[in-house]
């Protein structure tokens, strides 16, 4: 999956707001007997959030503000600041830029470096390892990613978003077991997460167990009812069993209440493969 052509403003605007689990879509697919190749994509993915701050001070606040807007202007900012000795707070905001201008890996490399070396909190440097891990995803590199993950919960192991991120990296690895390990103790330390409920739903089909998968997407439906991404894999499951119909169903209210997303292009691509009929798959 080629996904180094960022567009900067999108994704710092991601890295500042804190959206996480949004590679779901990584997973909602059929499995590749029964489907085509999905075509490369070049949507970003989230970032974890910024805060807990791994450094203070109105000059990284202002330089992590101009990510958004000017992220060469930041980049600049954070190498002239870093020269003058900014410490943790260059390095970061510098490794954040890096990545805003479509370098994902150096910039995991970058905030790796920073999560091990840094005297800051433990809640911070796992907030640095976290931003690692899916800066490697956005590279296509799950493993990586894995271990950032890894490492990020040896600093904060009773954090659900750290989980939920370390879930996404080891189905990525196909290692679906691990996936539904660190997705139910997500869910035990906060039940009220739809997205990892479809998120294991996802990983125990991949295992061969439908059943399971059948009663996660519905109680995430049940906490949700417009979630796309659920709907997408209510769907799945349908197919699964003949019923044409259901599917189509989920994937076109999937695609009406996601539309323009990766979650609305899997459904127009199963969708499509339904109209081919078996032929196809």
């Amino acid at each position: 999956m080629n996904l180094r052509t960022l567009i900067a403003g999108a994704l710092t605007l991601l890295l500042l707001t804190g959206i996480a689990g949004g590679a779901w879509w990584l997973w909602l697919a059929p499995e590749p007997a029964e489907t085509e190749a999905a075509a490369p994509t070049d949507e970003p993915l989230p970032i974890p959030p910024v805060p807990p701050r791994i450094a203070q001070g109105d000059e990284y606040e202002h330089c992590l503000a101009m990510l958004v807007s000017d992220p060469e202007g930041a980049q600049a900012q954070a190498e002239t600041w870093q020269t003058a000795g900014g410490g943790d707070g260059a390095e970061h905001c510098l490794a954040l830029a890096r990545i805003a201008l479509g370098d994902p890996e150096e910039g995991a490399g970058m905030l790796e470096k920073l999560g091990a070396g840094s005297h800051s909190s433990a809640a911070a440097r796992a907030a640095v390892y976290r931003q690692a891990a899916q800066a490697w995803l956005m590279n296509a590199d799950a493993a990586h990613a894995y271990s950032a993950g890894t490492r990020a919960l040896a600093l904060s192991p009773d954090d659900p978003d750290l989980l939920i991120d370390r879930a996404i990296a080891a189905g990525s690895l196909e290692h679906w077991q691990d996936a539904v390990d660190d997705l139910t103790r997500a869910l035990e330390l906060d039940p009220n997460r739809p997205e990892a409920m479809v998120l294991r739903g996802s990983a125990w089909r991949h295992l061969g167990h439908d059943e399971l998968a059948q009663d996660d997407v519905d109680r995430a439906l049940e906490a949700a009812p417009e979630n796309a991404e659920a709907l997408l894999e209510r769907g799945i499951l349908r197919q699964r069993r003949a019923d044409a119909p259901g599917a189509r169903e989920d994937w076109e209210k999937a695609i009406s209440l996601a539309p323009d997303s990766p979650t609305a292009d899997l459904a127009e691509q199963n969708l499509a493969l339904l109209e081919a009929g078996p032929e196809r798959k």
